[in-house]
């Protein structure tokens, strides 16, 4: 079984919440530990290009088994929208901005059901392997909560009266789009 992995971000808290589902299963490397200061390029259409955009660069120049993942918020309301834009929707990196603007483009819209969506690319020895982690939702009219990043504050999973923002890490984990594709990961990583 393979115990060494390149997670290709150097998103601190992408690699808490995946470390922590890995639960010591696998050595996890960012890319700063690797050496890999490029700003890999996401110029998909899609999580999954965007994913795998990733994972292959990692593969081909550095020759590490690697994942990468994508994953944002679409919001119904705003035709899937801020969807592979997520993390930049406002133009920069701000989650407060991002949230701005979605909060603001929804204003008092009935229609507010929305869900994050995340997928999972994993290049092993040449060869890729796509997960899928989804989790339903609605977005809230305003931010509750001081826990998670990105759109956390806003948005409810169905099921529950908090936001992702409101729970524990184990809580969102437990139910969240990453946690679900890296579930699936972990599942196939272990039967090989």
């Amino acid at each position: 079984m393979l115990n060494k992995l390149v997670f290709a971000t150097n998103n601190a808290h992408k690699v808490e919440e995946v470390s922590a589902m890995l639960d010591g299963a696998f050595e996890l490397f960012t890319l700063d530990q690797i050496g890999c200061d490029a700003d890999i390029p996401e110029t998909g259409n899609t999580f999954a290009e965007n994913a795998g955009q990733k994972s292959w660069y990692v593969y081909d120049n550095f020759q590490l088994n690697c994942f990468g993942d994508d994953s944002g918020l679409e919001v119904d309301a705003l035709n899937g929208e801020p969807g592979v834009y997520s993390a930049r929707y406002s133009g920069s990196r701000d989650h407060d901005k991002n949230i701005d603007i979605v909060l603001e483009k929804l204003g008092n819209a009935a229609n507010r059901t929305a869900r994050f969506k995340a997928v999972i690319s994993l290049v092993i020895n040449g060869k890729e392997h796509l997960f899928e982690g989804t989790v339903e939702g609605t977005i809230r009219n305003a931010r509750s909560g001081t826990d998670g990043f990105g759109y956390d504050p806003i948005f409810q999973p169905d099921g529950y009266d908090v936001t992702f923002a409101e729970m524990t890490m184990e809580e969102k984990n437990a139910i969240s789009h990453r946690g679900r594709a890296v579930a699936k990961l972990v599942e196939f990583l272990n039967n090989l």
